[in-house]
């Protein structure tokens, strides 16, 4: 087993769950908790994409908001699934909340159809949902169009307007700060290949075996084989850690029900595709640190994006991140001061 890495690089992701009657507390909270996050000094914030939910609809939206709120932390999306997206449109998105940023947008994503289409279509592509095509063409499009290419074919001055042949504005190297979110052998190859970075997560299709993180190892290994970056390519992982060093009794209750009712799913593979999850990891912060520096996974990443549990309520997130930055992240080897973006 190799020996880990120091953590480099400290994340923490969210879906922002709000309430339907009232949603503004809701996505509230989530600006709060990433304005304390990087207070905390993490490294970068993740949004979950919740279409038809009581998540956030509209991460890239949040993060404007977050953007103007913080200076340092970097604001990424895990994932924005491309089967609900328009990549011109997304691509201005993107750009402008780079803009707006000063370069700390991390964009990840993923591609395939929409879940539930059938029960939708006729609201998001009437008359035209069969022939959509939802595969990697599309995402190939969009980092396209953030890297400049020509949508246009006019460019230049008619009457007092002024015409671009690009996406505008241009963030000069958004393109290159592209994740995807990969839970199969063929797309880990293909993002891979194609030189995006890995967001690897809590759930990952089986090739053989019941043991995540064995199955974990392999991919971020055949990730890391078929990138041009070879073992310096990026990959994040996000799993659900939650330390309870300053959690009250209560919470600690709460929290160890919490992965109990999750646990029956770990170790079996789920539906056709062979789904497997990992377990969830509540404790201390010291059984949590000897869990993951055991991990043969966890030895070949740097950066981290644990995820908060979707149900827990503000105080718990608080305690969670404060936790993790205090006491958790040091023992995995990662310091505020380590900050140094790639």
């Amino acid at each position: 087993m190799s020996a880990p890495q120091p953590l480099r690089s400290l994340g923490f992701l969210t879906i922002g769950l709000f309430d339907r009657a009232d949603p503004r507390p809701g996505h509230e909270a989530t600006l709060a908790i990433i304005e304390r996050a990087e207070r905390l000094g993490f490294d970068s914030a993740w949004l979950r994409d919740r279409h038809l939910q009581y998540g956030i609809s509209s991460p890239l939206t949040v993060l404007a908001a977050a953007s103007q709120r913080t200076s340092r932390i970097r604001l990424g999306t895990a994932v924005i699934p491309l089967g609900f997206e328009n990549p011109f449109r997304l691509a201005e998105d993107l750009a402008t909340v780079d803009v707006l940023s000063g370069g700390r947008l991390e964009p990840g994503f993923s591609v395939g159809p929409p879940r539930r289409l059938d029960e939708f279509a006729d609201a998001l592509y009437p008359g035209t949902a069969d022939r959509e095509q939802f595969g990697y063409e599309r995402l190939s499009r969009l980092r396209g169009y953030l890297a400049g290419e020509r949508v246009s074919s006019f460019s230049g001055v008619e009457g007092i307007e002024e015409f671009s042949e690009r996406i505008e504005p241009h963030a000069a190297t958004l393109a290159e700060r592209l994740w995807y979110g990969a839970g199969s052998r063929d797309s880990t190859l293909w993002a891979a290949q194609n030189g995006f970075h890995l967001l690897t997560s809590s759930v990952i299709q089986s090739t053989g075996s019941t043991d995540f993180d064995a199955e974990q190892d392999a991919q971020i290994r055949l990730f890391r084989e078929h990138h041009a970056d070879g073992a310096q390519a990026r990959v994040s992982q996000g799993l659900v850690v939650i330390p309870t060093d300053s959690a009250t009794a209560e919470q600690r209750s709460r929290y160890l029900a919490y992965a109990a009712s999750r646990a029956p799913r770990v170790g079996v593979a789920h539906g056709p595709k062979g789904m497997l999850f990992s377990p969830d990891l509540v404790g201390t912060s010291a059984e949590i640190a000897e869990t993951l520096l055991s991990s043969r996974a966890f030895a070949h990443v740097d950066e981290v994006a644990f995820a908060l549990p979707f149900t827990f309520a503000e105080a718990d997130y608080i305690q969670i991140l404060e936790d993790i930055a205090g006491v958790l992240a040091p023992l995995l080897g990662w310091s505020p001061s380590d900050h140094q973006p790639r």
